[in-house]
């Protein structure tokens, strides 16, 4: 029997100041499955993103999340939904005046019961599976770029999601830690079972962690398919690619960082001499190329 997808993106339009940030988004994403969501800046990624926690609503279409409609909940059914996901903020996006251990105990104090006896315990369980129990009482000053994702990790699992939302968890960081992270996410994923969503232009990162890729450009969804699909995508000859739908090879040059291709080739030649005569922008390519 097929399994029923816990995230469900259907049909998603999001505006800002009348500009479609995102046009009609489908995404489905299933348990246990790590899902990379790819795309340059301005793509729409980070958007949707926001889009799948609840911090914001959609201007058209539905997100179902554990089998409810975001777009139809009261604020008290939203924030139990939310007690069942975490989330890596790009930054670590911890509290400085806190040691790690402290970020890591402060969801479990805020929304659960348990006593301080239960709660070391847990924080020193979750901190123990990032590598950073020997510096449970360190503060974000004190550590590492990578130490502070790993520490925003921790406190991700503090309430045991059943899923995981990562937004750009190797940015910044040097290759070896970024390799790191993304061994840490793989291993999380196996030993917990959890759900994953992994927001990244880092193509080194997302063919190590995904199970499947989504690619957005300019606020439309152009593919979602399994890993697989994107590394034959990525390693097919030139003079077959040279053939494929447009689409594809916008895919591919975003996925091997090559410098000419669709992206680069539907920039405004001509926008010095627009801009000099004062005449109106259009706006620039959202996907910027990634280097492989």
């Amino acid at each position: 029997m097929a399994l029923e997808p816990i995230i469900s993106v259907r049909n998603v339009v999001k505006k800002f100041d009348g500009r479609a940030v995102l046009s009609g988004v489908n995404l489905d994403v299933f348990p246990g499955e790590t899902m990379v969501i790819m795309g340059g800046s301005g793509s729409g990624k980070s958007t949707l993103l926001r889009l799948i926690i609840g911090s914001m609503m959609p201007d058209e279409g539905e997100i179902w999340v554990f089998g409810q409609n975001l777009c139809t909940l009261k604020r008290r059914d939203l924030d139990e939904i939310r007690k069942k996901i975490g989330i890596l903020f790009q930054s670590g996006a911890l509290f400085n005046s806190m040691s790690l251990s402290e970020n890591v105990a402060l969801p479990l104090s805020e929304h659960t019961d348990l006593d301080w006896g239960t709660i070391d315990i847990s924080v020193n369980i979750k901190l123990d599976l990032v590598g950073l129990l020997e510096h449970a009482e360190k503060y974000p000053s004190q550590i590492s770029g990578g130490m502070k994702k790993r520490a925003g990790l921790a406190r991700a699992l503090a309430l045991d999601p059943q899923i995981l939302f990562y937004d750009e968890p190797s940015a910044g960081l040097d290759p070896v830690t970024s390799a790191q992270i993304d061994q840490l996410i793989s291993n999380l994923s196996k030993k917990l079972g959890v759900t994953s969503v992994v927001v990244t232009h880092e193509m080194d990162s997302a063919f190590v962690i995904a199970d499947r890729m989504a690619m957005l450009d300019k606020g439309r969804m152009l593919r979602v398919e399994p890993k697989a699909w994107y590394e034959n995508l990525r390693s097919g000859p030139d003079d077959e690619a040279a053939a494929w739908p447009l689409d594809e090879r916008l895919i591919r040059q975003f996925l091997r960082g090559d410098a000419d291709g669709p992206i680069t080739d539907r920039r405004d030649t001509h926008l010095l001499e627009r801009r000099l005569l004062g005449e109106e922008l259009l706006p620039t390519p959202s996907i910027m190329p990634s280097r492989h």
